[in-house]
């Protein structure tokens, strides 16, 4: 298995009006005119990579997101997407067969957790190492990743820029996080490490600070309600706080709101 570093991300400026974001892309119109107007060549579907290139397992239960994405990677030089995959069974069937230098998998698969996906891949295929792609900014989903195995954490707002970086620096065994998500962890390690809260904890007090009730909250994380108000009295109790009022302070005091 290749080495692991560490390697800053900050300062990735995204141009929005050379290549806007995917989701937006997506959206408004098709993957052919996408091409067109970027003047790409994609490599052909099913084609093996003999010149050295980073081979790519492309994992997305959206259909137009995959063909952007692939569109994406496949016109990035050096990167070539070997397979893609619609769910967790395929993305563990793809990743056996093709054996590639990464994986991009999107969080919020369907038919099972793709965090024990994450988990499980590490110990069966050590040499892939695996980039979560995803709507979620909150630190704790990236905290979970990193903790399963994942070296590579990026938004899909900012996969065009991003998403290339990512695979080759993952490729070379670093860690890539997205700048907007690496600033919000440091700020959630902060207070787990200060204040004796847990990644899920830190979640929840951020969300409850940027506005969201029990039942919003409980449908983010995957929670019930009533383990959401479980963790608010925890939190409670542990910041010595009595009032959501407080709890926002707390949350804006350590960094947890900012973009």
């Amino acid at each position: 298995m290749r080495g692991r570093e560490t390697r800053a991300t900050a300062g990735f400026p995204h141009q929005l009006g050379a290549f806007p974001p995917l989701w937006r892309r997506t959206a408004a119109g098709s993957v052919k005119a996408m091409a067109a107007h970027l003047q790409l060549a994609p490599k052909p579907r099913g084609s093996s990579s003999t010149d050295g290139s980073i081979r790519v397992v492309l994992a997305d239960d959206h259909a137009l997101m995959r063909r952007s994405l692939r569109l994406l990677l496949d016109s990035a030089e050096g990167i070539e997407v070997v397979d893609e995959a619609s769910d967790l069974a395929e993305v563990t069937h793809h990743v056996h067969g093709h054996r590639p230098h990464v994986l991009v998998l999107d969080l919020g698969m369907p038919n099972g957790s793709s965090i024990e996906v994450i988990r499980r891949l590490r110990k069966q295929v050590p040499d892939t190492e695996i980039v979560v792609l995803t709507m979620e900014d909150g630190p704790g989903f990236a905290q979970q990743a990193l903790d399963a195995g994942a070296i590579g954490f990026v938004l899909k707002d900012y996969a065009d820029t991003e998403l290339p970086r990512a695979v080759r620096s993952t490729a070379r065994g670093e860690e890539y996080l997205s700048p907007r998500v690496a600033a919000r962890l440091q700020s959630l390690r902060r207070s787990v490490a200060d204040d004796n809260l847990t990644l899920r904890e830190t979640d929840v007090l951020r969300l409850i600070g940027l506005g969201h009730t029990s039942a919003e909250i409980a449908a983010k994380l995957h929670l019930s309600r009533r383990t959401v108000e479980t963790y608010r009295t925890r939190l409670y109790r542990k910041l010595g706080v009595a009032t959501r009022a407080e709890l926002v302070r707390y949350a804006l005091g350590r960094g947890l709101l900012s973009a």
